[in-house]
């Protein structure tokens, strides 16, 4: 049995009594606070639904900007779109001559030297990574100077 406050009641004067129109259901029953809560979460997952919607917009459109620089074959143009993703926090990955990090590189390749100076180097970048703030979204495929044996 549950115990609601009614507001024009006629009753003892306490205000309080077993409300009519539920018969009594036991622990099962589902309290109208969490109906209420539910109303709730619902009106504040609508709030935040153009939130997530921008970001997802976001990633799709770098997504789209990596791509484009994949395959431009202007140098204007890969300029233009790195800078229109650095204006975003997304900055393009070029690790030459940079001590090669496998947690941050990836190998795809090797190009022997006899320079110790050099020895586990990046070379050149095969192919540009991208990082979004601090997280790599792509890591960048480098070739790395290895010491003749």
């Amino acid at each position: 049995m549950r115990w609601r406050r009614r507001n024009n009641s006629p009753d003892s004067g306490t205000g309080f009594g077993p409300r009519a129109s539920e018969p009594d259901e036991g622990p099962a029953a589902a309290p109208d606070a969490d109906a209420e809560l539910g109303t709730d979460m619902t009106a504040v997952s609508s709030e935040t639904d153009p939130l997530n919607r921008a970001l997802a917009e976001r990633a799709t459109a770098i997504q789209l900007c990596m791509y484009a620089m994949d395959r431009a074959r202007s140098a204007g143009v890969v300029e233009r779109l790195s800078e229109g993703l650095s204006g975003i926090g997304v900055s393009v990955l070029r690790p030459d001559g940079m001590r090669f990090d496998p947690a941050q590189h990836e190998a795809g390749g090797t190009v022997p030297t006899d320079d110790p100076a050099l020895d586990g180097l990046v070379a050149e970048t095969e192919v540009v990574g991208f990082a979004d703030r601090d997280r790599v979204l792509r890591a960048p495929v480098v070739t790395v100077y290895q010491l003749r044996q």
